[in-house]
């Protein structure tokens, strides 16, 4: 089926895309650090890419902005937030790139953190941020650096450390008669195969869906790194060179995700769309930050990930803010997004995008900007959300690898799939990918 599906990046900007980020360092920047910035000959206009559309979110980040532009007028005259949609965004950023219109400062995805980092195109932020007065850069945790770090050098502050977690519509559950997940969570029960087991009786009492990996629709398959983590699988070894797809862990992780799709009916197949967040199914694996999609329609219930056969283990997505070295102002840039991140606002967007800094990560400051949720819940899907956690597959080569293993997984999408072959395949299609 979805060999139909377009892919999320174009195949050229997955073959350019180090080549762009390369061309970018050399065309003006450097990754060496950023200082304090002289006063331009005239105050500049800054401008920051990123995937939000959310007008809350866009608001706040412009009073953010605009705070910083009263305190500074000889450095800036604003700051534009460019919106880029999330489907899009790798793609539109490395157009941009390649066309020499590099944003001043950018989000970017973890899955292309090792590109950015590796290529240079990065302005090193690290002296700066430990020389701004009252920033406390040892107050993030340690392990939310890991992606954005290079020897010495720091290349992105990790502005969203969003734990993935279970949403449960409890209203369907019980209406099927089923265990609420809560109550498995505390007397341990609370397993993947526990968890297919409800969403397919669910989904066949209320005639609607049951466990929806969100985001994954048969395309972004890194997104299926929130299941198999549980079976302690990985696509590639930690340190990038190795494939592995084919150990026994993946197989048995990707074959139970077949089957609940396939078998069991706990997973909407392929080219079926069903939003949690409307009603449309009983459970979604997604960040914790889409919280505030929910609308008071069901009732709900966000809980931990389950766990596997190798226990269960905490996954985040997270995102970065960099500071392009070819943009025209990285000082005046790098100055703003010590301002933009420093403890004071960090705490005001942590309403929206989990903090990196330990002083935030507690149930009672995060209850305060997440009034949807409960100390409790803060305190089991966050805050030990995001202790020993691993994140979504990153890799210096991601941009090809993704449309590769993309290309491969097509052929796991249908009933009769021969599970095995295909992660063989897949491993075939991609060493080499890794080997460069």
């Amino acid at each position: 089926m979805s060999a139909q599906h377009t892919p999320r990046r174009t195949a050229v900007t997955a073959a350019a895309f180090g080549a762009v980020l390369a061309l970018t360092a050399c065309g003006g920047g450097t990754d060496a650090p950023v200082g304090e910035p002289d006063a331009p000959a005239e105050p500049v206009d800054l401008r920051m890419t990123v995937w939000t559309a959310d007008e809350a979110q866009l608001e706040l980040f412009q009073s953010i902005a605009d705070d910083y532009v009263a305190e500074n007028p000889e450095l800036v005259s604003g700051v534009t937030f460019e919106t880029i949609p999330f489907e899009d965004y790798t793609t539109s950023l490395t157009t941009q790139l390649a066309g020499g219109n590099a944003p001043d400062l950018a989000w970017i995805f973890e899955s292309n953190a090792p590109e950015f980092v590796a290529s240079g195109a990065l302005a090193d932020l690290r002296p700066l941020l430990e020389s701004t007065e009252g920033y406390a850069l040892d107050d993030i945790v340690p392990s939310a650096l890991g992606l954005w770090e290079d020897s010495e050098g720091l290349y992105a502050y990790p502005f969203s450390t969003s734990p993935f977690a279970m949403f449960v519509n409890t209203d369907q559950i019980a209406a099927a008669d089923q265990t609420d997940p809560a109550e498995l969570v505390a007397s341990g029960g609370w397993t993947f195969d526990a968890a297919r087991d409800i969403a397919a009786a669910t989904a066949e009492d209320s005639g609607k869906q049951g466990l929806v990996v969100r985001d994954f629709d048969y395309q972004t398959w890194e997104n299926l790194a929130t299941v198999w983590s549980g079976w302690a699988a990985a696509p590639w070894s930690e340190d990038g060179t190795q494939c592995t797809f084919t150990e026994p862990e993946m197989v048995e992780a990707m074959t139970w995700i077949h089957d609940a799709a396939f078998e069991d009916g706990a997973m909407p197949g392929p080219g079926t769309t069903a939003d949690f967040f409307a009603g449309d199914a009983a459970m979604t694996i997604t960040q914790i930050s889409r919280a505030s999609a929910l609308d008071g329609s069901f009732d709900w219930d966000v809980v931990p990930l389950p766990a596997g056969p190798a226990g269960q283990q905490n996954v985040v997505g997270q995102a970065g803010i960099g500071v392009f070295a070819a943009g025209e102002h990285p000082d005046v840039a790098a100055d703003f997004l010590a301002h933009f991140t420093n403890p004071e606002n960090a705490e005001q967007l942590a309403g929206y995008f989990p903090p990196p800094r330990a002083s935030l990560l507690n149930a009672e400051t995060l209850a305060g900007a997440n009034p949807s949720l409960s100390a409790e819940q803060l305190q089991a899907v966050v805050v030990e959300g995001v202790e020993d956690a691993v994140t979504k597959p990153a890799h210096k080569n991601f941009a090809q690898l993704s449309e590769t293993v993309r290309a491969e997984l097509d052929a796991l999408w249908t009933e009769d799939a021969d599970v095995e072959a295909v992660l063989t395949d897949t491993c075939s299609a991609i060493t080499p990918l890794l080997e460069e």
